[in-house]
């Protein structure tokens, strides 16, 4: 095989073209290969996105697995700082249906413009009598996803406890999960 022109990034062909717009992904589509558990009602679950600098994050999208939402009351989608601090989430969640094997994207309140490249967290709660899983992919354990070595970031992570429809202002103490959802920053 011989190419007649300049190689195009194979993602692009395989996304769509993101001229001019952010679109950054937590793992590759094609990966999302399972349903997961993100973390238990009313707890955050945040997933390493990487961003770059000049990106403008408007939302964020997820894609629910097999298991729907079962009596939602509360939730948010919010994005933080490679710091782990918050800098933009949704409106609350509330009650609203969230239906198995569906793609799900949800405005953050004000727009986030990244300033520094790096590893940010998106995370994701639902208060919920069924928490609902989301398509993503698990590796062997948790310590897969920690912080391996003096420089690799954090994977996956859970945090929080009772968050209802308000993103902590921070991530703090947080434990290292398996699973990581897809999930979209656009």
């Amino acid at each position: 095989m011989s190419r007649q022109q300049i190689p195009i990034d194979e993602n692009h062909l395989r996304q769509g073209s993101p001229v001019n717009n952010t679109f950054a992904e937590s793992v590759p589509r094609f990966l999302a290969s399972s349903s997961v558990a993100i973390a238990a009602t009313g707890v955050a679950h945040s997933t390493a996105v990487p961003l770059q600098i000049g990106d403008l994050a408007t939302s964020i999208t997820f894609v629910t697995g097999g298991t729907a939402a079962a009596t939602p009351t509360a939730g948010f989608v919010a994005l933080y700082s490679p710091a782990g601090v918050l800098l933009g989430q949704s409106a609350d969640l509330g009650s609203t249906a969230r239906a198995a094997n569906t793609a799900f994207t949800i405005p953050l309140v004000t727009p986030v413009r990244i300033t520094v490249s790096g590893l940010y967290y998106v995370a994701i709660s639902f208060t919920a009598g069924t928490v609902p899983t989301l398509s993503g992919l698990s590796v062997s354990n948790a310590v897969v996803n920690g912080a391996i070595g003096l420089v690799a970031g954090v994977l996956a992570q859970s945090h929080g406890s009772a968050v209802g429809a308000v993103a902590p202002a921070t991530i703090a103490t947080p434990t290292t999960v398996a699973t990581i959802p897809y999930l979209v920053v656009t």
